[in-house]
């Protein structure tokens, strides 16, 4: 089993809806949900273009998802995510963006935003006391032959390359899109979040998301608010 620390908005949010109706299923109640009708795609090309981002759920990531280290419990690490949402003050991102990383698309901060990059930064320290060690497997799916010197460093001390300078925050919509379909990828993204884009995202809840076993969707675990010592939302 793994966990991860994600940035998810709550279940009834119209950013969660709109993405689990993009990606075909809603990590909170774990179900598949159908594109609405008219869709740009055919059913099946619209489940291959989501088809990474749908087993791992609409968040932000973190802390990359992890499994427990020797020692370490499911309910120690409940309380420590129950602290660490009640001691993180919520904050606003002024302005998300949809932009292209590479062959993916995601929406993301379109300007630097320290509280967001703090927020990053202290889960993957406040968490790592219950990460196990990377598998040589683990750490030959990340490609460590395609990161900078300083990711393969991140990757070896924290099971993660893209942590502290290196981190960008991403909500990622899509898998690998062939560049033939780019342009219509990005203007169907345009338009399904189009509420969204070009406004500002409140940052006021964190979300403990789980894998039952490798390979399996990851589910919404538990959702808090940040800043307050509420009690815990089950998914």
């Amino acid at each position: 089993m793994r966990y991860a620390i994600y940035f998810a908005p709550p279940a009834d949010d119209r950013l969660s809806l709109t993405a689990a109706h993009w990606l075909g299923r809603d990590a909170f109640t774990g179900g598949a949900l159908a594109w609405p009708e008219g869709p740009v795609f055919t059913p099946e090309r619209q489940l291959a273009l989501t088809a990474d981002p749908r087993r791992y759920g609409f968040h932000g990531t973190l802390k990359a998802p992890f499994a427990l280290a020797p020692g370490r419990s499911e309910a120690e690490l409940i309380a420590a995510f129950d602290e660490f949402a009640a001691e993180t003050g919520s904050f606003v991102v002024p302005e998300i963006a949809l932009h292209q990383l590479g062959p993916f698309f995601a929406l993301v901060a379109k300007e630097d935003c320290p509280p967001l990059r703090n927020l990053a930064a202290q889960a993957v320290r406040r968490f790592e006391p219950f990460r196990a060690r990377l598998s040589e497997a683990d750490i030959a799916r990340r490609n460590p032959e395609n990161l900078t010197p300083r990711q393969r460093e991140y990757l070896a001390a924290w099971g993660y390359p893209y942590v502290f300078e290196e981190f960008q925050f991403h909500l990622t919509l899509t898998g690998p899109v062939p560049e033939e379909m780019q342009d219509l990828v990005r203007e169907t993204l345009e338009a399904a979040f189009a509420e969204f884009i070009g406004k500002p995202l409140a940052v006021e809840t964190v979300a403990l998301f789980a894998e039952t076993s490798r390979g399996t969707p990851f589910t919404v675990h538990s959702l808090l608010p940040l800043g307050s010592a509420s009690t815990r939302k089950i998914a």
